[in-house]
């Protein structure tokens, strides 16, 4: 059964402006929802893994949709999505990819490593409020993800 208190989105993201930006911008289109935030990789990984400071949580109460920046310090983005597609656990957890980089190979390394979205944040404040505020309306109203039943049998 998922717990109601569980997070419905992880967003990662290292730099201040754009965490507090995405923040306001999500709570705005939807002021109930459930935000689990983690500013590197390391921290991101012992979330979705359940361990370190997450130990306690239960791996079966996992976010709806995670958006990821790839540029983090400690463990890179990119890694951090390898993780989380490799692992049966979590391989059907909806990944947006919400980052600055333009780079055709870090499009191209994220689609092959299972990203289900790739977004290049807008520069100014009002596309990126939008952009942001419309990727959660999708990601936890509109789009159908799997149930936990099929997620996480063995």
């Amino acid at each position: 059964m998922n717990d109601p208190h569980a997070p419905e989105l992880l967003l990662i993201e290292d730099n201040p402006q754009d965490l507090e930006l995405a923040l306001l911008a999500l709570r705005r289109s939807n002021p109930t929802v459930r935000i689990q935030v983690a500013r590197d990789g390391a921290e991101a990984l012992e979330f979705i893994f359940c361990e370190g400071a997450h130990a306690g949580r239960a791996i079966t109460e996992m976010p709806k949709v995670i958006f990821l920046d790839l540029k983090l310090p400690k463990i890179d983005g990119l890694d951090v999505l390898k993780r989380i597609k490799g692992d049966a656990r979590t391989h059907l957890i909806p990944i947006v990819v919400l980052t600055s980089s333009k780079e055709q190979r870090d499009v191209i390394e994220s689609y092959k490593l299972g990203v289900n979205s790739y977004i290049v944040k807008p520069v100014n404040f009002e596309r990126f409020s939008e952009a942001v505020r419309n990727l959660g309306f999708y990601w936890n109203h509109l789009n159908q993800p799997p149930g936990l039943e099929v997620v996480h049998r063995p």
